[in-house]
């Protein structure tokens, strides 16, 4: 038998670690990564799935559609230029002062009803008033010089007389009568000295009491004070500028609204149409009047030219007060008793689909550039081919359709589906 061979374990050495442990660590997380990745595909798949039937059920689902409409009616269609004025009277008188002076009294105050010649204010009269004594002084004195000459001239003339008989007879010398005709000439002359200063004279006292009787501030015409400007006491000084003093208006019951219009709205304004507008002071008040005069002169501020509308109104219960700021509607175009839609509903398409085209009487479509309505018929809305007039950017006039008073067009609509609310579908612009 063979003998067994005892092996010594203790010098045996650790075999080397297998490498499979290893190798399966390495390839479990590539294999995890691909999983992920086929996971995430598959859920963004099943929501583009899931976004596409529900866009598909939405638009196949049953809607429901709610329209609001508004009537065809008859009435009145006015286009109209909108603008602000100023309220003014017709006729104000801007009363001064044409010397200087220091005012001694005032008679006239605002809101004072005065009438033509009235005296308002008096300026110190007396530096005025001696002007008026000396050159009445002087012409006296002219006067009194005339009468001196003139009895000079008589004795000239008598000596004259004298001398001429005696030179007849040759009782003088020829020399004595040439020097009584000359003292003749030099009177008779000097007559007419003092016949032009003594016009002279009389001129300046007429001035001096012209200036003397403009220091009582008269009112030219019958009307109220709208403006005082100067106190007792004050210097006015006229030398180089007339100051205003009074302004008065000649009639409070007849006003005018001076209206600034836009050059683009002015070719459509003429004389005569009428014109509406509030003012402040009476909201609920409208005031009717009529444009009589479009002024040609442009005012311009801040590069933009407008131009100055002339509105009359009758003002007799005094309720207008000058200076009121008016929001003005002036009528240029008016059309009375047609037949007419809300301007909306021409602006209105349908956002649904199942509207009807109605057809002309052609039976031909008409063409996508002619105005036309929706008319809910039948719960359905129906297009309906129209002729557009006069448009104030509430109501349009309807000149030719086949749509009478009562109809109901549509000019918005409201869907949703399953009996969900839905949102209102904003109106498009037809093309």
């Amino acid at each position: 038998m063979n003998k067994p061979v005892e092996i010594d374990t203790s010098r045996i050495e650790p075999a080397a670690p297998v490498v499979l442990v290893p190798k399966l660590q390495a390839a479990a997380p590539a294999n995890a990564h691909r999983r992920n990745v086929w996971l995430i595909a598959g859920l963004l798949s099943l929501a583009v799935l899931a976004a596409i039937g529900v866009t598909w059920w939405l638009v196949t689902a049953e809607a429901t559609v709610r329209y609001t409409t508004a009537p065809v009616t008859r009435g009145d269609v006015t286009r109209a230029v909108t603008a602000t004025g100023t309220v003014n009277p017709v006729l104000t008188i801007i009363v001064g002062s044409y010397v200087s002076g220091v005012i001694k009294e005032i008679h006239c105050d605002y809101n004072t009803q005065v009438k033509k010649g009235q005296v308002c204010a008096q300026i110190d009269p007396r530096p005025y008033q001696t002007v008026v004594d000396q050159n009445n002084a002087n012409l006296t004195q002219a006067k009194a010089q005339l009468v001196k000459d003139q009895a000079n001239f008589d004795y000239a003339q008598i000596n004259f007389d004298r001398n001429a008989r005696l030179a007849q007879t040759n009782a003088i010398s020829k020399d004595t009568l040439d020097i009584a005709k000359n003292a003749l000439d030099q009177a008779r002359a000097q007559i007419g000295v003092d016949q032009a200063t003594i016009a002279q004279r009389q001129a300046q006292l007429e001035a001096a009491q012209v200036n003397l009787g403009y220091t009582n501030i008269v009112s030219p015409v019958d009307g109220t004070v709208v403006s005082r400007n100067v106190t007792v006491g004050q210097t006015v000084a006229a030398s180089f500028q007339t100051p205003t003093l009074f302004l008065i208006a000649t009639d409070l019951t007849k006003m005018q609204v001076d209206t600034n219009v836009s050059e683009s709205d002015i070719g459509g304004i003429k004389d005569y149409d009428k014109a509406f507008f509030t003012v402040d002071a009476f909201p609920k008040r409208t005031f009717e009047g009529a444009v009589t005069q479009v002024r040609q002169s442009p005012q311009t501020v801040q590069n933009v030219v407008t131009y100055d509308v002339v509105v009359s109104v009758d003002n007799a219960d005094l309720a207008l007060k000058p200076g009121m700021t008016a929001a003005n509607r002036i009528v240029i175009d008016q059309r009375s008793d047609v037949l007419r839609v809300p301007s909306q509903a021409l602006r209105y398409a349908p956002v649904t689909a199942g509207a009807t085209r109605r057809t002309g009487t052609s039976g031909r479509t008409r063409p996508a550039a002619q105005a036309r309505v929706w008319v809910l018929r039948d719960g359905k809305p129906v297009r309906v081919a129209v002729t557009a007039g006069l448009d104030d950017d509430t109501y349009t006039e309807i000149v030719k359709g086949e749509i009478n008073p009562g109809d109901q067009v549509i000019i918005a609509e409201q869907r949703g589906s399953n009996n969900s609310s839905g949102r209102a579908a904003a109106p498009r612009l037809q093309l």
